[in-house]
């Protein structure tokens, strides 16, 4: 038989049995998905410029492709805003992998320019002295030389510059753009793995300090690949349960207003250990992200070792991200096992400003100071997040974009800083600052102001907003919890303005080092956000309250 005459044998039976079902072609929604596609786009150019461009020009060329992504993604993200994509046009993109929401606009918004700003002091080349007659920057001029070794000194001689920084934070960009708009826990998943794997090799990256900087980000990378794998473990367990990876579909069986069920799924259904643990498990890997207490540990060693500007940009944007991403599971999957997740999450909060606050007093290096304080800080968002109503989204939603623009101004000040080992971070050295230099100071004891939560700066807007969403919300002796700690916690943000202002300056004191204007800017906007959001809050949260609608 020829094999014309089998194949039309074959097509006849195939359209005389069930015909074959087409295959659908994925619909992807790229203007809904255009800020995550622009930051991507220029990540990936980026590695081609690490490729291709000659190593003089790289620096140019990467500051420049990132500068215009990072704008061109907040372009985009305030274009959907504009477009009703935050409120009435509001839906799930990408075959239902991302969600595009209010509450993921504003994150995205705020991810992206606290990103831009961090992105100044990355590209900062002025602070150290020049070696061998070329500008150096905060990172190592070859990653890949073993410290010390005979191969760094060549590179640092030859004038090399580790550009590949930028791609880098680009791709961590991309992560966190992701992971508060996922709305599948596959996405979740990857987004959260693309923003830990940029940022566990950025940490290791310092000029100076280098084993510390390693040492700082094994450890990160570690207890990372733990949380991921809780996490991971989570996903499997909740996807046993519920039988689908999709929030909406997850938060249906949950309330048992699942439509189609089947045997198997009636089955999974009645189990609730799976439930329970598979959510605890997701919930803990991202209070390790947002470092609450007990998975914090790796904040201070993190935040001491790592590039003064990575810890900055790491501090800010990975919180906001992740707190997203809480949120949106919390409030999206799991709205119907509230009164199961309250209690922990009441406990959690509490240990975790209380904790966070005491232990900073006894700290002795400005960076481990700060560390600690963001972890006093993920205390008190997470009193919003209890709150469990509109008010506390929105509430959540302004802190953190208060806070991280304090944080980045904040770590940004202490890379002037120095002495002849780089940066000055023991808190000894900083004694009698404000003589010495009493701009940076008193820029410095405006951002510790906002820390406190002191009036008329942006933390105390932040933090009357989340205490009183808490306190609507039935979470009245979490409020007091939260008093005392921001007493505690300005004790010692006074101290170290105390130290500045008021004690004699050491002759052998660090000298303020003269920053270009990429180190100025991030500085100036972080003074001016946490002064208009301390003067004038109310149209940012009026925002913040528009944008905190969660698309189900």
């Amino acid at each position: 038989m020829s094999a014309t005459a089998v194949h039309s044998l074959w097509t006849t039976a195939a359209t005389a049995a069930d015909p074959i079902a087409k295959i659908d072609a994925p619909e992807i929604e790229y203007g809904q998905l255009s800020p995550v596609l622009i930051v991507l786009g220029a990540a990936i150019i980026g590695i081609l410029v690490e490729a291709f461009v000659p190593r003089r020009s790289r620096y140019y060329v990467q500051m420049f492709l990132s500068v215009v992504a990072l704008v061109a993604a907040f372009a985009a993200v305030v274009a959907l805003a504009a477009g009703g994509y935050g409120t009435t046009k509001a839906g799930i993109a990408a075959m239902g992998a991302i969600a595009v929401d209010g509450p993921a606009l504003f994150l995205q918004g705020t991810i992206l320019l606290t990103s831009l700003v961090g992105l100044f002091t990355f590209a900062e080349r002025r602070l150290d002295p020049e070696a061998h007659g070329n500008r150096v920057d905060s990172f190592a001029a070859q990653a890949a030389a073993v410290p010390g070794s005979e191969s760094e000194q060549k590179a640092v001689k030859a004038g090399f510059t580790t550009t590949e920084v930028f791609p880098l934070l680009l791709f961590a960009v991309v992560g966190m753009l992701v992971f508060p708009a996922a709305n599948d826990l596959l996405t979740l998943f990857v987004a959260l793995e693309v923003f830990s794997l940029p940022l566990y090799l950025l940490c290791a990256l310092a000029r100076r300090k280098r084993l510390m900087s390693q040492e700082a980000a094994v450890k990160y990378f570690l207890l990372g690949a733990f949380a991921s794998a809780f996490t991971l473990f989570g996903i499997a367990l909740l996807y046993g349960y519920a039988g689908s990876m999709s929030y909406g579909t997850i938060a249906e069986v949950v309330n048992g207003t699942v439509q189609n069920v089947t045997p198997a799924l009636a089955d999974t259904m009645g189990n609730d250990a799976l439930l329970l643990v598979g959510s605890a498990l997701i919930v803990m890997g991202l209070l390790f992200k947002v470092g609450a207490v007990p998975f914090h540990m790796w904040t201070p060693d993190v935040y001491q070792g790592a590039p003064t500007p990575v810890t900055g940009f790491m501090a800010a944007a990975t919180k906001v991200a992740a707190f997203g991403a809480l949120l949106r599971i919390l409030y999206v999957v799991l709205p119907g096992l509230r009164w199961d997740w309250r209690p922990v999450m009441w406990a959690v909060a509490i240990v975790t400003m209380l904790g966070g606050a005491i232990v900073a007093i006894t700290q002795t290096d400005i960076k481990r100071l700060l560390a600690y304080s963001s972890i006093a800080h993920a205390g008190f968002i997470l009193a919003g997040v209890i709150a469990t109503t509109p008010e506390g989204i929105s509430s959540v939603l302004f802190y953190l974009a208060a806070y991280s623009f304090v944080t980045i101004g904040a770590f940004a000040v202490v890379t002037l800083v120095r002495d002849a080992g780089g940066e000055a971070t023991h808190l000894s050295k900083w004694a009698g600052l404000g003589r010495r230099s009493p701009l940076v100071a008193a820029v410095f004891a405006v951002f510790l102001l906002a820390f406190a939560g002191i009036p008329l700066t942006s933390g105390f807007s932040g933090k009357f907003a989340v205490f009183k969403a808490a306190a609507e919300g039935g979470a009245a002796p979490l409020v007091v919890v939260g008093v005392i700690s921001s007493a505690i916690a300005a004790f010692f943000y006074i101290r170290v303005i105390v130290l500045m202002f008021f004690s004699e300056p050491r002759p052998e004191g660090p000298t303020v080092a003269v920053p270009s204007p990429l180190t100025m800017t991030a500085i100036g906007v972080g003074v001016a956000v946490t002064v208009v959001l301390g003067v004038a809050p109310q149209y940012f949260l009026d925002l913040a309250g528009q944008a905190g609608v969660f698309v189900r």
